[in-house]
C-alpha cells in the first residue's frame, strides 16, 4: 500500500481555504479534513491562548493522521499546525512552543486577493491586518522548507490552479 499524499491548504482567513478544500477532495474522490480551529473557537471564542493555540495545533494534527486510513491517494486538509504557527505569530507576537507534526506533501498558499466576509468568527478585516498576516503566512512556509504553490485568482482559477498542482505529486 503506498503512503497517503497529503494536501493542505493555507493562508489566512477568508480566503476560500475550506471551501476549496471541499470541492477539491470531492473532484478527486477522497475526504478532507475540516478546520480544527473553526471547531474550537466556535466552542471556546477566538480570544486564543498560547495553550488554546497548541491545543489547536494537536487537534489538527490528530484529525488529519485519523483521517489517512480514510482516504485515497490523497488527503485534502483544510490547514495545519504551520497555519496555527502564523496565528500565534499573529495573535500572540511571538513564536508558537511546542511539538512539531509531521509536514504536508504540498501546501496550498490561497493569497488574500478575494473579498473578506464576515462570518462571525474572523478578527483580521482591515487591508493592512490581512497583509501582514499573509506575509506570516507565506514566512511560516518558507522556514519550514515544504513545497508550495500560491493559489489566486477568482474561485474557476484557484481549483483549476489547485487541481495542477496536486497533479504534479
Amino acid at each position: 500500500m503506498s503512503r497517503v499524499k497529503v494536501v493542505t491548504l493555507h493562508g489566512i482567513e477568508s480566503t476560500g481555504k475550506s471551501t476549496l478544500a471541499e470541492q477539491l477532495a470531492r473532484e478527486l474522490g477522497t475526504i478532507w479534513v475540516p478546520e480544527y480551529g473553526r471547531e474550537y473557537c466556535l466552542e471556546h471564542g477566538t480570544d486564543c491562548t498560547p495553550e488554546d493555540l497548541q491545543a489547536i495545533a494537536a487537534g489538527h494534527h490528530e484529525r488529519i493522521e485519523a483521517a489517512k486510513p480514510l482516504s485515497g491517494s490523497v488527503l485534502i486538509s483544510d490547514t495545519d499546525w504551520l497555519m496555527t504557527r502564523a496565528w500565534h505569530r499573529m495573535m500572540i507576537g511571538t513564536e508558537m512552543a511546542g511539538p512539531a507534526y509531521p509536514l504536508a506533501d504540498l501546501y496550498l498558499l490561497l493569497a488574500p486577493d478575494v473579498p473578506w466576509i464576515d462570518d462571525g468568527l474572523r478578527l483580521h478585516a482591515e487591508i493592512e491586518q490581512r497583509r501582514h498576516f499573509a506575509e506570516l503566512s507565506r514566512a511560516e512556509l518558507m522556514a519550514a522548507g515544504v513545497r508550495w504553490v500560491e493559489i489566486a485568482g477568482d474561485w474557476d482559477e484557484r481549483r483549476s490552479a489547485a487541481l495542477a498542482a496536486i497533479a504534479v505529486l
